[in-house]
Order: C-alpha cells, then structure tokens, then sequence
C-alpha cells in the first residue's frame, strides 16, 4: 500500500514539476544521454553487412537495458528507503515529459509570425523535421499545430500510459523507442535497414497511445460528432499512428492538414487530413492550447486510477 502510494505522489509531483518548469537547461535529461549513446553506437554498427541485424539487436539492447537497469536501480532504491525511491520515480517523470516546453514551442511560432516571415520559419525549424525556409505563413501555422497534436501523443500521453502499464522504467523505456526512432527511424538510404526494427518498435509503442490521444481530444471537447472524421482521416498519415491526433484536431478546428511536404530537398507526397483549407488563426491556436492541457489532465488522472483503484480493491477485501 505504502509502494503504491509514493508511486502515485512520484507520479503527481513529476507533472507538476513538468507543467511549471518544462525542460529546464540545467537538469541532466536522459534522452540526451540516449541520443548520445545512439549515435555512437550507430557509427560503429551501421556498415558493412546485415546492417538489419545490427540496428535491431542495438535497438532491443539498449532498450531491455534502460527497463532493466532503471527497474533494478528503483528496487534498489526503495530497499534503501522510500524516499529515495519517491524522488527517483519524482525525476524520471519529470524528465520523461514535455508539456509545458510543447505548448510554449508552439506558441513561439505564431509570436514569431506575427514579427515576420523569416523569424516564423526560424522558429517553427526548432520543432518540425520538414525544410522551412519556403513555407508560407499558413504553412507554418498548420505545420507548428501539426507538431502539437503528434508531440501531445509522443511527448505526454504516451510516456503516460507506459507509466501506467509499467512504471518508471517503463516510461524510460518507450523514451528509448521514441528517441531511437527519431535518430534511425528514417526511410532513407542510410537508415533504411538499420533503423528498420526501431521504427517498427515505436509504431507499436505508439499504436495504442496515438489513438487514447484522439480519443480524449474529442473527450475533452465535446466534439464526439467527429469521430467518424477522426477514424477515416487518421489513416491517411504516412505513420499508423501520427494521423490520428492530427486528424482529432483538424476536425476540432475545421482546418486541414497534410499535403506536399519538402524534405531534405525532395517533395514527399502526403493526403490531406480534413477538408477545410483554410488559415488557422491566433484563436485556433488558444483552443489547441486549451485542448492540450484538458488532455494531460485527463491522462494524468486515467493513470493515477490504475493505480488508486486496486489500492481501493485491496482495502475492501
């Protein structure tokens, strides 16, 4: 009873830390350290023969690793004493989430435009992996909104429900996944192979948060009309499951997403996402905003029931 309830204050305590402070430069953030530990080790595998072979053992080595290890270390820990426990558990949510950094990244964009064009091109590149520096005022809106419905996925909702599925460790471990597949995910001649397994891995972690996301955005809105748009739209996204909080908001808004996109100099063909071409506007922004933040809030108490809710059962027998 004691374990379950620190669990639940670590939990609590690591998304108030992230909805007040973000991602602060001074904390030391583990994804860096997975990037870094990716990146040398992609040097070093990714050549030569059965480079398939490769980037999927690396894939579900550092992976079993981060669970294994930081699931021993937690044990260890409350072993020692519960407080230390707490405060682990406490720093690994708090790191593992970007809620406030996401909605203030995208805020910036739409600041930036109204100062000029050249400065919103700037500023959306931060967050978008697309080529910037011909996109339109209202693509760089569609793209910044884009980015903040997928990274509500990614970046909240996901990191969430794996809490709530295994703990911290597990948290840690789809950070793995997800910082994996953006370094080697990629269709492209060098990571075509190699990074194969990892971006498959990801879809997986992803499949069932992805679609919860868009679930609650309608939730959380009222917007249950739309769930017939949601389900034929979300299929369209060139990822199994990207498409789906991008169509859940789309819908929201009455805008449309997708379309031609520039990568690394080549034109990538994608579907629209809705019907609706139109500009979103400042207003569009306030009400995703809004949107994010009702969905972080009702993630975070789906979560603190699994956990409150078998306490409860134990308690009662």
């Amino acid at each position: 009873m004691e374990t379950e309830l620190f669990t639940l204050g670590a939990l609590i305590t690591g998304f108030v830390l992230d909805q007040t402070l973000g991602d602060p430069t001074w904390f030391p953030h583990p994804v860096v350290g997975f990037g870094r530990i990716t990146a040398w080790l992609e040097q070093r595998l990714n050549k030569g023969s059965h480079c398939f072979i490769k980037g999927s053992v690396m894939t579900i080595v550092l992976v079993g690793s981060t669970y294994s290890v930081s699931k021993a270390g937690l044990d260890i820990s409350q072993e020692i004493h519960p407080a230390i426990s707490f405060i682990l558990n406490t720093l690994i949510v708090f790191s593992c989430l970007s809620a406030l950094t996401l909605r203030k990244e995208v805020l910036m964009v739409f600041e930036a435009l109204q100062q000029s064009l050249y400065k919103g091109r700037i500023q959306v590149a931060r967050i978008v992996g697309r080529d910037t520096k011909e996109l339109t005022s209202k693509q760089i809106r569609i793209a910044a909104l884009e980015t903040l419905s997928e990274n509500l996925s990614d970046g909240i909702i996901a990191p969430l429900f794996w809490f709530g599925m295994l703990g911290a460790p597990g948290m840690l471990g789809y950070k793995m996944i997800n910082t994996l597949d953006s370094m080697i995910g990629y269709k492209n001649k060098r990571y075509m192979y190699f990074g194969k397994f990892a971006a498959r891995l990801d879809d997986v972690a992803n499949f069932i948060p992805a679609r919860l996301t868009a679930l609650l955005m309608i939730l959380v809105t009222g917007k249950l009309s739309i769930s017939a748009f949601v389900l034929s739209n979300g299929s369209k996204h060139s990822s199994p499951n990207s498409g789906y909080p991008e169509a859940a908001l789309a819908g929201i808004l009455g805008c449309r997403f997708g379309g031609p996109t520039c990568y690394f100099g080549e034109i990538v063909s994608k579907q629209y996402i809705g019907v609706t071409d139109r500009t979103p506007d400042n207003n569009d922004l306030k009400l995703s905003l809004t949107i994010n933040r009702r969905c972080e809030m009702s993630m975070l108490l789906l979560v603190s029931l699994t956990i409150l809710i078998p306490m409860i059962i134990k308690l009662s027998i």
